[in-house]
């Protein structure tokens, strides 16, 4: 049953975006369409949530004449004409039409094609009518549309029922799977807002194959999660429980069951921990200096226990060289969903060094070493909060005055290298001023250079010795 209620914008966004559309609503309505705002600004609104999109649809006007009007408001682009999607250069606004399935026969059964929101047909159609195009949409929340004139809401599916019990339930089994994506995008917005999926929702979601996906629309989703979840663990749980985290996330599936030493880690497997530090990691994300690498790692930090983890016969459980050897795990991993190098080279360092920190501490290590430790990872910030995370994300977590002892140890450490990396240093012209040629030696003199830069020793005895060290004679390592 169609619930209209009439309630004006209040928490949509302003300035630019807002006008276009409302300028665009006027031109439309005085030909006779109707402007709504659709999808997840109007769910924020209701929610009480600023939205930073503002997503338009026009109906019962032709695409020629929308575009006219859109050219006059500024300058068109066309992300998708044939789809009937446009945007305003210089302006944060979706602006589309209704659309309607092309692919399925008289039968109503779907053209067996490519999936993946690759290539399945759909034309426009603004005609279609506002209940049909919103039956469209994946689910309930979504599927709202507010007249950008009046105000009135139309909720044909019952969204703002659900919005208020916290649930995500999709809108149609017909055509949920025409868009496998919809299946992360519902554990990226069970993860975002909080809300759990219906159980309706999770079974259908479990027929769903996400294999024909890109690994872009993929990787989006995760980011979403990772980035704007207050626990990004909800979208992997969620995941399992629809036994979907084949193909995209098979390494975090394979630390399901993985057991660890209740001494350190009595909350559970492996799987459950890494939920718990993902948690712990976006507790903290906004300290870190790359947020996306630094949760990516917080979920890789512990993949080489799959591969690891053994059971003595005394039962004791060990993970030796875990870190180490879920290097090439992380590795895979992120290259399956982006070829970003920064991150590809961040996650490996951080996956690499993620226990060094809480070890060094514990071992009240030299500075030589924890300089060593610092300069080998791609950001040491990050890495202390990783390790922060880690131990936070485990039962026990180490008592505070503990915790508190090894924080102020490595932040001091830390500090250190920091003045270290400040102070004069012997450069690569300094070696040529003295006459060392930049040969296949050069390399090593200045690798000799950087070790004695870490270990403190100034400038101009540092230079006499990489000197030295290049000319051939013998000098004690550093």
């Amino acid at each position: 049953m169609t619930n209209i209620t009439n309630n004006k914008s209040e928490n949509l966004p302003c300035c630019g975006a807002l006008d276009a559309a409302m300028k665009i609503a006027a031109e439309v309505k005085a030909l006779g369409g109707e402007t709504y705002f659709v999808g997840g600004c109007v769910r924020d609104r209701i929610m009480g949530i600023e939205s930073k999109d503002v997503d338009i649809e026009v109906h019962k006007i032709a695409p020629a004449i929308l575009e006219k009007i859109l050219n006059g408001v500024g300058e068109r682009i066309e992300v998708g004409a044939s789809f009937g999607v446009y945007k305003l250069r210089g302006v944060d606004i979706d602006i589309s039409m209704p659309r309607e399935d092309f692919a399925r026969g008289l039968n109503g059964r779907e053209n067996e094609r490519s999936r993946g929101h690759k290539d399945f047909d759909v034309i426009v159609n603004p005609f279609v009518g506002e209940r049909t195009a919103a039956s469209r949409r994946d689910f309930t929340v979504n599927a709202m549309m507010e007249n950008v004139i009046t105000g009135e809401i139309l909720d044909f599916f019952g969204g703002r029922d659900d919005i208020k019990h916290k649930i995500l339930r999709h809108v149609s089994d017909g055509t949920f799977a025409d868009d496998p994506l919809r299946v992360l995008r519902g554990a990226q917005f069970a993860a975002r807002l909080g809300f759990e999926i219906a159980g309706e929702t999770r079974a259908l979601s479990r027929s769903v194959d996400l294999s024909s996906l890109s690994r872009e629309r993929v990787m989006g989703e995760l980011e979403k999660a990772m980035l704007a979840a207050e626990k990004p663990s909800v979208f992997f749980r969620e995941l399992a429980e629809m036994e979907q985290l084949s193909p995209w996330f098979c390494e975090v599936k394979s630390l399901i069951g993985v057991v660890q030493g209740k001494k350190h880690h009595a909350e559970g497997d492996v799987f459950t921990h890494t939920m718990m530090v993902v948690d712990e990691a976006a507790r903290r994300r906004g300290r870190a200096n790359y947020a996306l690498g630094y949760m990516m790692s917080a979920l890789t930090h512990d993949f080489g226990k799959a591969l690891t983890t053994t059971i003595d016969a005394d039962r004791s459980i060990h993970a030796y060289g875990h870190d180490e050897a879920g290097v090439p795990i992380a590795d895979k991993f992120i290259r399956r969903l982006t070829d970003e190098k920064r991150l590809v080279s961040y996650v490996k360092s951080m996956t690499k060094l993620h226990m060094k920190p809480l070890m060094y501490a514990a071992a009240n290590s030299s500075v030589k070493a924890t300089n060593a430790l610092f300069d080998e990872s791609a950001d040491p910030d990050d890495l202390l909060l990783l390790s922060e995370a880690d131990v936070s994300g485990s039962v026990p977590s180490g008592g505070d005055d503990e915790r508190g002892r090894y924080g102020e140890f490595l932040s001091s450490r830390l500090e250190i290298y920091r003045e270290y990396m400040a102070r004069p240093y012997v450069k690569g012209q300094d070696l040529i001023d003295a006459g060392i040629l930049p040969d296949e030696a050069f390399g090593e003199a200045m690798k000799y250079a950087h070790r004695l830069r870490l270990a403190g020793v100034e400038r101009e005895s540092a230079l006499k010795q990489t000197i030295a060290f290049a000319r051939g004679a013998k000098k004690d390592d550093v």
